[in-house]
């Protein structure tokens, strides 16, 4: 099976690679990540790796490094001489890394699961103990890690109805990958569950809850909203609609909502931001399509165009979304209204906001059920939903503070998971091999 997995690896590189080529010579994409992920690490990199035990934190993009920020953190106070060193996938889960995360000894990309820049770089690292953060698994990878000794726990562990129907698909495959884990560490009941159905012991599975409240609980402090409000000076007592991670047909239904919400406030201000930033020229090509031409860029700002009071802020840099969510009056989450299995709807409800999604909330049905249980989060099915749900809470302006405020305190209620998910750290390395 291993052969074959290389094999259709080899395949998948020769059809990829001509498309990864085109857009790190045109899109410049990439460039800064391939080296590293063949391997290429600069020795400085590797001599500041000091500190013992050794854990190799993984987390593949944004909102995996979102979860690890305060799980690293507390494994540094369970572990204060260890070598903690980060890895991402993508180069906008890099940066969000050197910006967020505190404690951590490195930070590198995670190489491609190639079995000789796999090998390659985990002679160098030497871990004792591999932690991926959600659900990320690379045959390779995981066995270099057993034949070397290599301890393996997946924290905050998450095992969405499409993942698990794709692992469930080829479990005969990827049974043996999975008891390769010393302890699998979930967010959920259900997620024990799935993890149960693939093959892992039961003695390994553990539910601590999900680390992302304690990263986003601490992080919402007023120094960060007056921080955005000074950059977008939008005036008190405008009220603000902020669509966060959309997808490919919902910003068409927002801006129809946005125009009938103008007719009713027109002091309304909508902030719009794409789930992809590669999507951003195209997202403003729509909006003037359906007739807003006072639309400005975040990047425009950010680069010294004055800000001329337009009334659509379309955000087209990574990193933002979450202090945006500060300045909203009311919220949509994107991802909901197509199918793509919703987005994280934690992010605003942290700072006391109501949050509007769609349908299609299957990868945040535990997030759901947490703000549907105290009013701060309401579901949509279509545009109309929610045209009349945001001027519902408009014209109930207490009940939607009330609302906002029970949200912020069940994010609160739900922390601690970071620590337990440390100690599960702690109390694995000390075992003996």
């Amino acid at each position: 099976m291993y052969f074959l997995y290389n094999v259709l690896l080899m395949l998948a590189a020769v059809f990829a690679g001509p498309y990864y080529g085109f857009k790190m010579l045109f899109a410049g994409k990439y460039r800064k990540s391939l080296g590293p992920k063949l391997g290429m690490i600069p020795e400085e990199t590797y001599a500041a790796m000091r500190g013992s035990p050794r854990i190799w934190i993984h987390a593949v993009s944004v909102g995996e490094v979102t979860a690890a920020a305060p799980i690293l953190s507390s494994i540094r106070e369970q572990l204060p001489e260890a070598c903690l060193v980060l890895s991402t996938s993508t180069e906008t889960g890099q940066d969000m890394a050197r910006r967020l995360v505190k404690g951590a000894t490195a930070v590198i990309y995670y190489p491609l699961d190639i079995p000789w820049t796999v090998r390659k770089v985990l002679d160098h690292i030497k871990p004792d103990l591999f932690v991926p953060v959600e659900t990320e698994i690379w045959p390779n990878f995981m066995r270099a890690c057993r034949e070397m000794g290599v301890r393996i726990i997946l924290v905050n562990g998450r095992l969405s109805p499409r993942s698990f129907h794709r692992y469930a698909a080829t479990r005969f495959f990827w049974k043996q990958i999975i008891r390769w884990f010393d302890a699998i560490c979930v967010i959920s009941e259900v997620d024990a569950q799935r993890a149960r159905k693939l093959g892992m012991p039961q003695d390994r599975i553990h539910v601590f809850g999900n680390a992302k409240y304690d990263g986003l609980a601490s992080q919402a402090r007023p120094a960060l909203q007056d921080e955005m409000a000074s950059r977008l000076p939008i005036r008190p007592g405008e009220p603000v609609l902020v669509a966060g991670s959309t997808h490919e047909g919902e910003e068409k239904l927002v801006l129809h909502v946005y125009r009938k919400l103008l007719k009713r406030e027109p002091l309304f201000k909508l902030i719009l931001v794409p789930r992809h930033i590669e999507r951003s020229q195209s997202v403003l090509r729509i909006v003037r399509e359906e007739g807003f031409e006072d639309c400005v860029t975040l990047s425009e700002i950010n680069g010294g165009r004055g800000y001329n009071d337009e009334r659509i802020i379309l955000v087209d840099v990574i990193g933002e979304l979450f202090k945006l969510y500060s300045l909203a009056t009311v919220v949509f989450c994107g991802g909901s209204l197509v199918p793509k299995g919703g987005q994280n709807i934690l992010e605003p409800a942290a700072w006391g906001k109501v949050v509007f999604y769609g349908p299609s909330m299957e990868d945040f049905s535990q997030e759901r059920a947490i703000l549907e249980g105290v009013g701060a989060g309401i579901m949509i099915q279509n545009e109309q939903g929610l045209y009349e749900g945001i001027m519902s809470l408009i014209r109930n302006p207490g009940e939607m503070r009330d609302r906002g405020q029970k949200g912020r305190e069940a994010v609160a209620a739900n922390m601690g998971a970071s620590v337990r998910y440390a100690e599960m750290v702690r109390l694995l390395i000390s075992r003996p091999v």
